[in-house]
């Protein structure tokens, strides 16, 4: 029925959904299964793999994705306020904001290439942030951030401060107090919002699968090889790079509109600078161009910020409470530096490491242990026979 890539991408995304949707058990043991963790192991990871389907399949490497992201969570927020709490369609209308704005910053960012690419999407990342912070209030609300309010008592003034809730009026959905985001009365805190953000990096993992499988990923990765050769045989590779560009930023706009479901607030700080780098270390820790190493990226980088930022001078004491006082001082004030407020030190060392010795990031490391393991499988078998 099926060819043997078809039947090995089918197991893959079996055996990824199954250990995604066991995360909460499976991740137990290292301390990160409880939602709030594993909430942001989805919706960053399929952040990441949206940004593999720009960079790692054409080479084009964008410093300006989080104003996608942004840009789906005001877009989700604005559906909570005009029309639903439901999830479904401030998904959706997220989704779709994020692409038209994409296909807009695209279609003037790829007049360049290389490092001027680059810099015109970081550009219009920090317009954007800029705008959001600042210019655009009434859409924004600034640095207060757009927030879900009560639903208005009579005529609407001012659409920041009061809800009108168009659809769940309608439909006599009644309200007590600020209401959350949910999934057809089911609410999307703590569990249920794990599985629903869940669901959507199975199905964006299943996408990307058949985009990097399809004749579009083959042209994608053509131009990453050889634009110049492929202009001379006279195909425009400009709308194949729009496309990516646009599905990419579809993957971080659904990212944004997560980030809202799960907290319905969006502010203009997920714009930042910032936010764009840490997407990019994400997919090169986990290995550029890979299928499974931008999730594995984000999933250490939000394990790393949750863990060890969270490691203070007490927790330290205790854990060298055996090493005499005057020892115990010092090897807390050394660790302290790469803990707490500090555990970007160590992001930075895991990060020059990974870069030194695995160039292909984690993924390569993967391949690489795969690799041992069946040249003693082979050597333990021509032993025994």
């Amino acid at each position: 029925m099926f060819g043997k890539t078809a039947r090995q991408d089918w197991i893959f995304l079996a055996i990824f959904a199954a250990f995604v949707l066991s995360m909460p058990v499976t991740l137990a043991p290292i301390g990160a299964g409880y939602p709030d963790l594993l909430q942001k192991f989805a919706i960053y990871g399929l952040f990441a793999i949206g940004f593999n389907i720009l960079f790692g399949l054409t080479g084009y490497l964008s410093f300006g994705h989080a104003a996608f992201l942004g840009v789906g969570s005001y877009a989700a927020v604005w559906v909570f306020k005009l029309l639903t709490v439901n999830a479904v369609p401030a998904v959706i209308f997220a989704v779709l904001v994020a692409g038209l704005f994409a296909a807009a910053i695209g279609y003037v960012s790829l007049r360049r290439a290389g490092i001027y690419f680059s810099i015109l999407t970081l550009a219009f990342a920090q317009m954007s942030y800029n705008l959001a912070y600042s210019v655009l209030t009434p859409l924004t609300n600034g640095e207060t951030g757009l927030q879900v309010q009560l639903l208005a008592q009579g005529p609407v003034t001012d659409y920041i401060n009061q809800d009108v809730r168009i659809l769940d009026q309608w439909l006599g959905v009644k309200e007590v107090g600020v209401p959350s985001p949910s999934l057809f009365g089911i609410e999307m805190s703590g569990w249920p919002g794990f599985y629903f953000a869940a669901v959507m990096l199975i199905a964006g993992m299943f996408i990307a699968q058949r985009i990097f499988r399809s004749s579009f990923g083959m042209m994608l990765r053509a131009i990453k090889s050889n634009q110049t050769r492929l202009n001379y045989t006279g195909v425009n590779p400009r709308p194949y790079l729009l496309a990516a560009f646009v599905i990419s930023g579809m993957y971080a706009g659904l990212a944004g509109a997560l980030l809202a479901v799960i907290d319905p607030l969006a502010g203009a700080e997920r714009m930042q600078w910032t936010a764009s780098g840490e997407v990019v270390l994400m997919t090169i820790l986990g290995g550029v161009g890979t299928l499974l190493g931008p999730f594995l990226g984000a999933a250490l980088i939000k394990y790393a910020e949750n863990i060890f930022s969270a490691i203070n001078e007490k927790i330290l004491h205790a854990t060298f409470a055996w090493l005499p006082d005057g020892l115990q001082n010092a090897v807390v004030e050394i660790a302290g530096l790469f803990v707490g407020k500090g555990w970007h030190l160590t992001l930075g060392l895991l990060f020059m490491l990974i870069v030194i010795f695995l160039p292909g990031g984690l993924m390569e490391g993967f391949e690489r242990l795969m690799r041992l393991f069946r040249r003693r499988g082979g050597a333990h078998a021509e032993r025994e026979g």
